[in-house]
């Protein structure tokens, strides 16, 4: 009996042991699992039930000058799935995907892939969300969020640049600010509960982005837009810039390029339409070079507007290479050789200058460097240091071959002599500011200025661009009511099959400021591939007539010349130019087609200037008279002769300031320039100031010449040169 006691305490013992050893183990296991695999178990179980997702900020809006929005975002609807609340998954996400549009196998191993939450239709139009709302599907649902919108379309478009649909900018301002303008984004937890029913919630707010102010003015950048429209169906040219600048302070009133595209229609955009023409295209300037040429030796003492050059019956022999001009041309004067753009007048001159000398005013008016725009790609254009030039470069280079310039530094050249001969880097940003912030007052001030020219010479290179609409290539960029200066261009493309020069494609371009004696906006366009007629003077001129006289108008710029007594006379006068008479590009070409070059700083002194062209004697008066230009014309505007000495630089007037928004401050009217000849410094000097004006004065003694002459209109507080003499 004891021994079956014994026993039997045995197996309760034994019994007791194993149940305390299995509780020990479940102990055990728990501990485990709570406490050291806690942290695995409930990241998977997040992973099941919960998925975080970014809420993307608002992003700041780009205004105009004048507080126009031109890019703003807007609150739009999105769709996701809760893919565990879907009955039938692949049936719902085919009769889903025929209406958004998007891949149904895509969009379906997203969805198996993550149970808890699947994008189906991401800031989609408002009719595709109204469609998916009424099919009432169960497992779709709908978040708000903030999508960009353009309210002007296609206008700025390359300016402005788009974005994708993550909001990330993709080109233009978008993406060149895009860590200013997209904010910090929030974010959302998407949980799906026991009964697969889902909630959310936001985790984090997002913050929204900076705003921007650009310098376009949108009643600008419409007339330029427009106008290029028209250009386009005209000419049937590929492809077309015209830029609008301020030439006192480098603000780009109006950027337009074509082809173009609607930043609203992410899905139709091509590549081609994206490119920022203005900043990114890269063409050899041709004869609007010559404005650096004739610039340099003026600047040098090397020539002056009324020298006469043998021209040779536009036929010259470099380096035995010939080159001829569109048409014979006897003497001209170096106006007359800008007037009618004579390549063989044109390599005289740069034969004088030297290469050191050229070169180095090349870089001064901004060549071969970056302008330092706000805008994506900017090319620095294609030059080469003197070291790399043949034998012909500076011949080439002089009338704008083997060069290649972008059509902004172009626009940056014709505002120098507008500005009176310093350069200032052309802007597009005027300010940033705050989201929320209340309208501010933003000061615009010029960067990067710095003076290539005098101002002396500044006002003869304005005076012979004048004659280039006068009497020369470009009658068709008169203006009514308002005087007007610039220079034609035509070049002939680089055919990329053959590496040659084409003798089907043109680029042709026309640039200028008004009015001329106190310039108000800097116009420039190029069109490139016109089909038929091609000359600058014939296709790029009549667009910037039209643009610069709207330009003018709406600025309420005074006007500096009568108005017609006859409108229809004056258009019927406008008409009677020949095309013919404006051609302008040369048949031949020296060297080989443009290529790429590194630009370098000359750190040597310039060389003294060559002594193998004399000046010509001036021939007797009337030898040099241009039959298309009438006498009277001539002598209204004179134009003056070379400083001994260069005048300091003169303030240039800072624009009025409104709304935030830099504008230009003009005065209706305008003031009658007083006749200052025969009089002293001091007395020229009160009667400016009594007629509201500003004296530069050249020299000492008594005034001589004066630019611009006596009875003309400009506005107040506009600059008069005066040369003085003993």
């Amino acid at each position: 009996m004891a021994a079956r006691n014994s026993g039997n305490h045995l197996r309760l013992y034994l019994l007791g042991g194993i149940l305390l050893c299995w509780c020990a183990l479940i102990c055990f296991r728990l501990v485990y699992l709570q406490i050291f695999r806690y942290g695995d178990f409930e990241q998977r179980a997040q992973h099941q039930q919960q998925r975080t997702i970014d809420v993307s900020a608002k992003r700041g809006i780009i205004y105009d000058r004048a507080g126009h929005e031109l890019a703003m975002s807007v609150q739009v609807d999105s769709a996701f799935a809760v893919p565990s609340e879907m009955p039938d998954l692949p049936g719902t996400i085919a009769l889903v995907s025929r209406i958004t549009g998007g891949d149904a196998r895509m969009i379906l191993a997203d969805c198996r892939a993550h149970k808890t939450f699947c994008w189906i239709a991401r800031k989609a139009d408002a009719d595709v969300i109204d469609r998916l709302k009424a099919l009432n599907l169960q497992g779709i649902h709908y978040q708000k969020e903030s999508k960009r919108f353009y309210p002007k379309r296609e206008m700025a478009a390359q300016v402005l640049g788009y974005v994708g649909t993550d909001d990330a900018g993709l080109s233009g301002i978008e993406r060149q600010y895009n860590d200013r303008l997209q904010g910090a984004p929030g974010s959302m937890v998407i949980s799906v509960d026991a009964r697969k029913k889902w909630f959310g919630r936001i985790e984090k707010e997002p913050e929204p982005g900076d705003n921007i102010t650009l310098t376009i003015d949108e009643k600008i950048q419409y007339i330029a837009e427009r106008e290029l429209d028209q250009a386009m169906k005209d000419t049937q040219a590929i492809a077309g810039t015209v830029i609008v600048m301020n030439p006192h302070t480098g603000e780009i009133l109006a950027l337009a390029n074509r082809p173009t595209f609607n930043p609203n229609n992410r899905k139709e955009i091509r590549n081609e339409a994206l490119k920022n023409r203005a900043v990114s295209d890269i063409y050899e300037p041709g004869s609007t070079f010559k404005l650096v040429t004739i610039s340099a030796a003026l600047e040098e003492k090397l020539t002056n507007p009324n020298e006469v050059f043998d021209c040779q019956m536009g036929s010259i022999v470099f380096n035995g290479m010939r080159i001829r001009d569109s048409r014979p041309h006897g003497l001209l004067s170096v106006t007359d050789v800008l007037a009618e753009s004579s390549d063989v007048g044109a390599i005289k001159i740069a034969m004088r200058l030297g290469e050191e000398r050229f070169y180095r005013y090349i870089r001064a008016y901004g060549f071969g460097q970056q302008t330092g725009v706000e805008l994506p790609a900017e090319t620095r254009g294609l030059t080469k240091p003197v070291n790399r030039w043949s034998k012909v470069s500076i011949a080439a280079i002089s009338m704008g071959q083997e060069i290649g310039i972008s059509a902004l530094q172009l626009a940056g050249l014709i505002s120098t002599f507008a500005n009176d001969g310093v350069y200032v880097a052309p802007r597009i940003i005027a300010a940033s500011t705050e989201p929320n912030s209340p309208i501010q007052h933003v000061a615009f001030h010029p960067q990067n200025e710095h003076r290539v020219v005098s101002p002396y010479t500044a006002a003869e290179m304005r005076q012979m661009m004048r004659a280039v609409v006068l009497h020369g290539t470009g009658p068709k960029a008169a203006l009514e009511g308002y005087t007007s200066a610039g220079k034609t261009g035509t070049a002939q493309k680089v055919d990329p099959a053959t590496g040659a020069y084409s003798r089907t494609k043109y680029v042709g371009s026309f640039a200028g400021f008004a009015p001329v004696n106190n310039p108000a906006v800097t116009v420039a366009v190029i069109l490139d591939s016109a089909v038929g007629l091609h000359q600058g003077g014939q296709v790029a001129a009549p667009v910037f007539q039209r643009v610069t006289q709207q330009v003018l108008e709406y600025l309420h710029v005074p006007h500096d010349m009568e108005l017609p007594a006859n409108r229809q006379v004056w258009l019927a006068q406008q008409h009677k130019v020949k095309d013919s008479d404006l051609d302008e590009t040369s048949p031949d070409h020296l060297g080989s087609a443009l290529e790429l070059a590194e630009a370098n700083l000359p750190d040597a002194d310039a060389p003294r200037p060559s002594d193998n062209h004399k000046p010509a004697e001036k021939p007797s008066a009337g030898s040099s008279a241009n039959p298309v230009m009438h006498a009277s014309l001539r002598t209204q505007e004179p134009v003056a002769p070379p400083l001994q000495t260069p005048p300091p630089p003169a303030p240039v007037a800072a624009p009025a300031r409104t709304n935030g928004m830099v504008v230009l401050d003009v005065e209706q009217g305008g003031i009658e320039v007083p006749n200052f000849a025969g009089k002293s410094v001091r007395t020229a000097l009160e009667l400016a100031e009594e007629n509201q004006l500003e004296l530069s004065p050249v020299g000492s003694g008594l005034a001589r010449e004066q630019s611009p002459a006596p009875g003309t209109h400009v506005a107040a507080g506009s600059r008069i040169v005066v040369k003085f003499e003993r």
